[in-house]
Order: C-alpha cells, then sequence, then structure tokens
C-alpha cells in the first residue's frame, strides 16, 4: 500500500529525521519507485517511543495528526538542571541538600494540571525567522523564544525515589516535556532536567500497535 499510517517505536539514538528516512529507503511502489514519507511530529534523538509517519496521499494529513494530544512517561532527575532540558547538556548542580516529600512532589504537579503558559527550550526544532532554535543556540545567537499556552490533563506519579521522578503525563499538543521537567524543578527549588522520555499514546494511537525500529 503507498497511502499509509505507520505507527513506529522509535529507539533511542536516533533522530526522528532518520526513522522517516530509513522507512522511506524500505517503502516502494508496485513498480519499484521509491514512496513519499512524512512525519506528524518529532521525538528528541534520546527520546524513544510513538511516531506517527504518514506515506503517499496520506502526507496531506500530516496537520490533523499534528493536533492529537498525547501521553509521555518521563523520567526527571531532581538537583540538577541541564543546558538542554535533557541529558545531551551541561549539567549544573542546583541544591542536593533539599529533599521533597513525595506529598510535596505531589502539591507541585497539581498546580501544573490545566492551561499554562510554557516558553519552550532553546534547543528545540521550533523556527525563529526561518531558522531552527537549536541552531541559533549551538552558535551562541542571541534570541527569545516565543510563550505559548498547553494544556495538562493529567499528570500521575510512577515512581519516587529521589532525586529519580517518574511520571506519566497526558498533554496537549505542542507541550515540550523537557520544559514541564524544568518547570517542576523550579517549583521544588531543587532544579530539575528530563534524563529519559517515552511517548506511548498519540491521540487514539498506541505504542502497542507499533513496529519497532532496527538501527
Amino acid at each position: 500500500m503507498e497511502d499509509q499510517i505507520i505507527l513506529v517505536d522509535k529507539p533511542a539514538g536516533i533522530s526522528s529525521f532518520g526513522v522517516v528516512a530509513k522507512i522511506r529507503r524500505e517503502l516502494r511502489d508496485e513498480f519499484g519507485r521509491k514512496i513519499k514519507v512524512g512525519h506528524t511530529g518529532t521525538l528528541d534523538p534520546f527520546a524513544t517511543g510513538l511516531l506517527i509517519l504518514l506515506s503517499g496521499k496520506m502526507t496531506k494529513k500530516s496537520n490533523e495528526f499534528l493536533k492529537l494530544d498525547k501521553i509521555y512517561e518521563a523520567e526527571i532527575k531532581l538537583g540538577f538542571t541541564s543546558s538542554t532540558g535533557d541529558p545531551e547538556g551541561e549539567l549544573k548542580e542546583v541544591n542536593l541538600s533539599l529533599v521533597p516529600s513525595p506529598s510535596e512532589v505531589q502539591a507541585v504537579l497539581n498546580t501544573f494540571i490545566g492551561k499554562i503558559t510554557q516558553t519552550p527550550p532553546r534547543f528545540s526544532a521550533i523556527k525563529i525567522n526561518g531558522e531552527r532554535a537549536y541552531k541559533l543556540a549551538r552558535k551562541g545567537a542571541d534570541f527569545e523564544m516565543p510563550s505559548r499556552e498547553v494544556e495538562i490533563y493529567k499528570i500521575e506519579i510512577m515512581d519516587y525515589s529521589y532525586p529519580f521522578l517518574k511520571i506519566r503525563c497526558h498533554v496537549s499538543s505542542g507541550t515540550y516535556i523537557r520544559t514541564l521537567a524544568e518547570d517542576i524543578g523550579n517549583s521544588l527549588q531543587t532544579g530539575a532536567y528530563l534524563t529519559a522520555l517515552r511517548r506511548t499514546k498519540i491521540g487514539n494511537y498506541r505504542i502497542e500497535d507499533a513496529k519497532k525500529v532496527v538501527l
């Protein structure tokens, strides 16, 4: 089939564009010609989980998929910050003496439920004057990231053993979990950054139905 919705379980260590390129190499029409393939929203290279790719004429519907809400499982490390908000950045110790209790963590998480304003990370794929923000950040350029309103429908603690906090969150399209992790750390006064991220659901599409990608 040329026109498909392709569910992929992205492994760590490859970009979303790398996954698209790999699937594009594998797909051919009945005459052996390459088929157009596009993504409907990226994951950072360190992150894993559900990517929805579209092929053929389905690529015209990418905007419909971009608007779907998402569910993530995220591991956050308290006590430090990262220049990129994830394991790939420069780490800085903030406050290792302050150890929030589970009830304190839950109380802070509750404050993020609902519509909130986020400022996306500088190391992101958002375009600023036609150029990707992460490219500008790597050049050391001085620029401001535009804030946006997003919605957090639900956050639940999966596990908490200081300094690691694992949460499951159901969020609207456009929500940055790296930013959410940093904001949680700021509220706890401990600092925080994202150590692992897995997307398990996009709209009604589930990770259980996705195909594995072998690097």
